[in-house]
């Protein structure tokens, strides 16, 4: 798809910007769905570092001195000024070059581009086969940022790097089994003469280094406390939000979410399961129920695929004009290594990738459906595929910057928990399990408020917070790792396993865990805030367009421009 010529000096650096952000980073621009650098892979290298630092410190200075012409102008400068200073904050404390985890590595990343790559041809191979071999020098680039972190005593921590060390040792065995098998047979090449065999031994073998390195060089120097404490953590919080937050006001402020989604929960589980002690043992009787269980992968993944297309039949029309161009979101399974939650990667920029939500199995093959039908909501529609299938199509009003590199977790995460409210507001929880599904979601980002500030800083335990199984009254006592797991067993009804994989993620990206909530109340008082000014004159449909039609803001910009709002759909 041919990119429109710039319509200002302002979109043509915005636009400018992204192609040497990209340059530099291919990862990102096979992310986005950008054309142009699928053969390649970043250079994680000091001086790799060091030129995305002056790409961004150049870019503020002309931005500084460019003219806004228009509101779009205005809207563009307002996304892009916020996020750079954001990001710079981030490199300027090194933060980038020390923090890493399971979610977020060179090791998962990569692992997960070449899922995105079109494999339906020989030619399509041949791009594969040439970032595989990409994969050695990329990962190295890497270790040699980490071993440079090391000299200067920049280190994380114990349970981060032996989280990926082991994600590396799974992707040099088993873990590209199925993405090989499932390119041979679509592109129909032979995999010895296309030299894909001997790239993928290749891209194993970078991975078995790097696993042998976390574990001789790096493990022994790692920090045994993940917590960064609050001078780190402000700059994520703001990288991650794009707002300016009073820490112990948002604090206080998500244990009372808590304590009062714990009470509607209760109301309902009394009934569920009259006998539960804990609400996890109400979880325990959902996902036992047959009402809910899916056997086997492939009927999960056409649930999850029908469920969708009947999602968009309801709300296009009604609530969204949902563009034809978006209507269709597409479902797949996880690459091995994956972390525990579903997620969502967008549409490519030329619309020839659609929107893909992603459930990651972890080796299982019964599932419980109660759970998902709320996380469906946020994933696909009316969540993050509406939300970032707008942002594509939006081709006019937004720069390439705004469309692709410009979101905020805030303004992201925050969205697809206001989707999940706005469903049930629209009657979607229909039975006692899907309503404490969405409850059980909203509890679950709520406690990742009270437990990410509460462990990174090192906080104490709200007074009243009470007990946990097996560990007593943690109450004016500082948090600790496996009281968060206990929480979000107890206080929001998940699966063990999938709370360890939540406080490691928490550990390991600081303040991102916050950005869900915090951006769902931002987008609740955007709209509450209308409904005060507008009166009659307010519609919740416009309200919808409209904000969508803004574009990815960091959340303070994007309260500063809903304020602006006539009430008018946008034009």
């Amino acid at each position: 798809m041919q990119n429109p010529p710039a319509r200002s000096a302002l979109f043509a650096l915005a636009d400018g910007y992204v192609e040497d952000y990209l340059a530099l980073s291919p990862l990102t621009a096979t992310f986005a769905g950008a054309a142009g650098h699928d053969d390649e892979l970043d250079d994680f290298s000091p001086a790799g570092r060091e030129r995305r630092a002056d790409l961004l410190s150049a870019t503020q200075r002309t931005l500084a001195a460019t003219p806004e012409i228009d509101e779009a102008d205005r809207i563009a400068a307002a996304a892009l000024g916020e996020r750079l200073a954001a990001e710079s904050a981030i490199v300027a404390a090194r933060e980038d070059a020390r923090t890493f985890g399971v979610i977020d590595s060179p090791v998962m990343n990569i692992r997960q581009v070449f899922e995105l790559m079109a494999a339906g041809s020989a030619a399509d191979v041949d791009v594969i086969v040439r970032r595989f071999r990409a994969v050695a020098s990329s990962l190295a680039s890497w270790r040699e940022t980490l071993e440079d972190a090391l000299a200067r005593g920049e280190v994380t921590a114990r349970r981060h790097v032996e989280g990926v060390a082991a994600q590396a040792e799974a992707m040099a065995q088993a873990g590209w089994g199925a993405f090989a098998e499932g390119v041979l047979a679509a592109s129909g090449v032979d995999a010895g003469a296309a030299g894909f065999s001997a790239a993928l031994d290749q891209t194993r073998a970078a991975y078995a280094e790097t696993a042998r390195w976390l574990r001789e060089r790096y493990l022994p120097h790692a920090s045994e406390s993940a917590r960064v404490g609050r001078e780190r953590y402000e700059p994520w919080v703001r990288y991650y939000t794009g707002a300016d937050l009073d820490l112990d006001e948002v604090y206080a402020w998500g244990f009372e979410e808590l304590t009062q989604l714990n009470e509607r929960m209760w109301e309902i589980a009394r009934d569920v399961a009259p006998e539960a002690r804990r609400l996890d043992e109400v979880a325990d009787v959902l996902d036992r129920d047959p009402a809910y269980r899916i056997e086997g992968t492939e009927q999960l993944l056409a649930r999850l695929r029908a469920f969708t297309d009947e999602t968009v039949a309801r709300l296009d029309g009604a609530q969204f004009a949902i563009d034809p161009r978006i209507a269709f979101c597409d479902v797949r399974l996880a690459p091995e290594g994956a972390a525990a939650a579903p997620y969502y990667i967008g549409p490519s920029e030329d619309l020839a990738r659609p929107g893909t939500t992603w459930f990651p199995t972890l080796g299982e093959t019964s599932f419980t459906w109660w759970r998902q039908v709320s996380t469906w909501y946020h994933e696909s529609v009316p969540g993050h595929h509406l939300q970032f299938g707008t942002i594509v199509v939006n081709r006019e009003r937004l720069s390439r910057y705004q469309r692709l590199l410009g979101w905020s977790s805030g303004w992201a995460e925050g969205w697809a928990l206001y989707a999940e409210r706005l469903m049930d507001e629209l009657g979607a929880y229909d039975s006692p399990g899907y309503e404490l599904g969405f409850l059980q979601g909203q509890a679950l980002r709520a406690a990742r408020v009270v437990v990410d500030i509460g462990l990174h800083l090192g906080l104490p335990a709200p007074r009243d917070f009470g007990t946990l199984e097996g560990v007593g009254d943690i109450g004016g006592r500082v948090w600790e790792p496996e009281w968060a797991v206990a929480t979000l067993v107890e206080r929001a009804m998940e699966t063990r396993v999938f709370a360890v994989s939540e406080v490691d993620r928490y550990l390991a990206i600081p303040g991102q865990a916050i950005s869900y909530k915090v951006g769902e109340r931002t987008w609740r008082e955007a709209r509450a805030g209308a409904q005060s000014r507008l009166g009659s004159g307010f519609d919740l449909p416009a309200f919808h367009a409209y904000a969508l039609s803004l574009g990815p803001l960091g959340l303070d910009p994007f309260a500063a421009e809903m304020r602006r709002w006539d009430g008018a759909a946008p034009s």
